[in-house]
């Protein structure tokens, strides 16, 4: 018998606009023995199904997944992910030259709650809700099914995702399938993916456009990638003629990883070193007008609400002491990836660093993330990624 959850009387408007979320205090009742990853049909106040979705305890009580019925049917999984597979086909990301890209990217696939990132033959799945856990093998299977994607292995891995109020202590663990080399294609150049234990699912795919614009701008300048993980930009600064690229990250893994990608799109040159230090040390003892194309690509600075006043303070340290050092004549290229601070936070306290160091600064490109990891009308969080490239006189 299919568990039902009861809003209160107009708690339904929201879902009516097809956002995926229910909230707690929506709710007015809930089945007898529902527990958390439960499908659940949620009905407004008068018992009319609104859609059903996975029930889990927290602020967000159902993340919908199909709306107007009160089941999901056997096939749900596999065409959602045909759906998101023909997407990708039609943004031409599935090439010789390219094979790793972002095939779920949760809401904006309808899929809340669930990431998949695609590298070759391998599917690496992250769920984010307890629903998605305990869907895991069933959506492992729904992908090696999917026509022409040639999916051989599925990687788990979601021990840092899911909710830790929910107990599951997930093994990060194949799947199907198993290790067979970790060497992706990315726009023609070759990246090791460390899925196995590296951070997300082993490579921040949502930079792909944003690097691509990088190396236009890379040609005879001397290149500081900040925070660089596995050192995607400066592969790409490499490849577009730069004078030289330094990469810094306070992880001596992530620079030994980026070192290793060095060498495998360009060995033996050396125009590349790298720095495992803190970045903000870095910047602050580095010569002035040393470098003119800067990369700042920092980790999320605020993860909750409650962190987007420190994480406004962060975003404007670190763009003014660029500011400060930035050769004249110098693009910066400034990301933010927190998902609690909007693009006008983020631009806002780009813009108070940029007055405060007496720069002239023009705005030469407003970026965001890619159209692989889009985001659904109705639930505008979906919009993480804010960037900007920047003239600095």
């Amino acid at each position: 018998m299919t568990k039902v959850i009861k809003l209160k009387p107009g708690k339904e408007e929201s879902v009516l606009r097809y956002h995926p979320w229910v909230f707690s205090g929506a709710v007015s009742s809930t089945s007898d023995g529902l527990e958390e990853g439960d499908e659940v049909c949620v009905c407004n106040s008068k018992g009319e199904i609104l859609g059903t979705g996975h029930y889990q305890i927290g602020s967000i009580t159902v993340r919908i997944l199909e709306f107007g019925t009160d089941h999901l049917t056997d096939d749900f999984y596999i065409r959602r992910l045909e759906s998101a597979y023909r997407l990708r086909r039609t943004l031409d990301l599935i090439r010789h030259d390219n094979n790793c890209y972002r095939l779920v990217h949760g809401e904006g696939d309808f899929l809340p709650g669930l990431v998949i990132d695609i590298y070759g033959d391998t599917a690496v799945m992250q769920a984010h809700s307890p629903g998605m856990h305990f869907a895991r093998h069933k959506i492992a299977e729904s992908l090696t099914m999917i026509p022409d994607a040639r999916i051989r292995n599925v990687y788990y891995k979601s021990d840092t995702t899911l909710p830790y109020k929910a107990h599951l202590d997930p093994d990060n663990e194949y799947l199907i399938g198993s290790y067979d080399g970790n060497i992706a294609v990315e726009n023609g150049l070759q990246f090791n993916i460390d899925w196995l234990k590296g951070q997300k699912t082993g490579f921040f795919v949502d930079q792909r456009e944003n690097r691509a614009l990088l190396e236009r701008f890379a040609k005879d300048r001397t290149v500081l990638n900040m925070f660089c993980y596995t050192g995607g930009f400066s592969v790409y600064a490499m490849r577009g003629g730069a004078k030289s690229v330094d990469s810094v990250d306070s992880s001596s893994k992530a620079a030994a990883l980026t070192d290793a990608n060095i060498a495998l799109n360009f060995p033996d040159d050396r125009r590349h070193r790298t720095f495992d230090t803190d970045a903000f040390k870095f910047l602050a003892d580095m010569e002035k007008s040393r470098y003119d194309l800067i990369i700042l690509d920092p980790p999320a600075f605020a993860k909750h609400r409650s962190a987007i006043k420190n994480g406004l303070i962060g975003y404007r340290k670190l763009n003014a002491k660029a500011f400060e050092k930035i050769k004249k004549g110098g693009v910066l290229f400034t990301f933010s990836c927190s998902q609690a601070i909007t693009k006008e936070m983020f631009r806002m306290a780009v813009f108070t660093a940029a007055a405060k160091s007496g720069r002239k600064v023009r705005i030469l490109h407003q970026l965001s993330q890619p159209a692989d990891h889009p985001v659904d009308i109705s639930h505008p969080e979906g919009e993480y990624l804010k960037g900007l490239v920047l003239y600095v006189e």
